[in-house]
């Protein structure tokens, strides 16, 4: 076996090894799905005229993809250099890339699965999540926002020596963003200035680019944003991953 298919099943053994936070990656986003699907059952958004659901669905979709790729692979980083792992991977021909693709096509296989299993629970009856025919166009920006924020994650996970403080720099990232972005509150009702300070957090490109996709305003131009949004704090986050990576919390 390759070094790159070594690391990608050990990437994998670690990700499923603890069942408890197998359950609540893919259940979390579930919780507040219920939660805001049932406060606000069969009401729209003043503003835009749309159901609730066509903002919170989405909304937390996102949210739960991209804090499960920040939370596993900083906690992966942590726990592999606190264990020595890496500073044996360093001493093998192993390059530094194959260390950091073998986490990205877990979080992108975890990341769809998460994706799938919401859609289908939000299309349920007491939800009424209908996806436009323009869904396909959430694709390429679901893989380029896990890609953003695995990228967030390695930095996080680059620099923190515990899982406390893993727990605590992540959050302090995630959950705000998740407000400011949409995720949780409708955008359209937020204040315009805090509609424009969005614009620098990677979620609101994933929120904006899921949301037209799933419910029928997505065009060529919208997803182009959304993805060209992404792809710019996945290049950003990705060069600073590489730059701030640590082997061993010596370095």
């Amino acid at each position: 076996m390759s070094a790159y298919g070594a690391l990608t099943a050990a990437s994998y053994r670690a990700s499923v090894r603890d069942k408890t936070t197998v359950f609540f990656t893919f259940a979390f986003p579930l919780i507040f799905l219920v939660v805001f699907g049932l406060i606000f059952r069969g009401q729209t958004v003043e503003q835009s005229g749309r159901g609730y659901i066509d903002y919170i669905a989405p909304g937390v979709l996102s949210w739960g993809v991209g804090n499960a790729a920040v939370f596993g692979v900083a906690f992966t980083l942590m726990q592999w250099r606190k264990d020595d792992l890496l500073r044996l991977i360093r001493m093998s021909p192993t390059p530094l890339t194959s260390v950091l693709a073998s986490r990205y096509v877990v979080a992108l296989v975890i990341g769809v699965v998460q994706a799938a299993l919401f859609v289908g629970v939000a299309m349920l009856p007491v939800f009424g999540l209908r996806p436009s025919s323009t869904w396909p166009l959430a694709l390429p920006v679901l893989v380029l926002g896990i890609t953003a924020f695995l990228a967030i994650g390695m930095v996080i996970g680059s620099r923190a020596n515990t899982p406390e403080a893993v727990a605590a720099v992540a959050n302090c990232v995630m959950v705000p963003m998740a407000f400011l972005s949409g995720s949780f509150f409708p955008i359209d009702a937020m204040p315009s200035w805090l509609q424009s300070l969005s614009r620098v957090l990677p979620l609101r490109y994933l929120n904006d680019g899921i949301s037209a996709a799933v419910s029928g305003r997505a065009g060529l131009g919208s997803t182009g944003l959304a993805c060209a949004g992404l792809a710019v704090f996945a290049l950003v986050f990705g060069l600073l991953a590489m730059r701030t990576f640590r082997w061993s919390n010596d370095t």
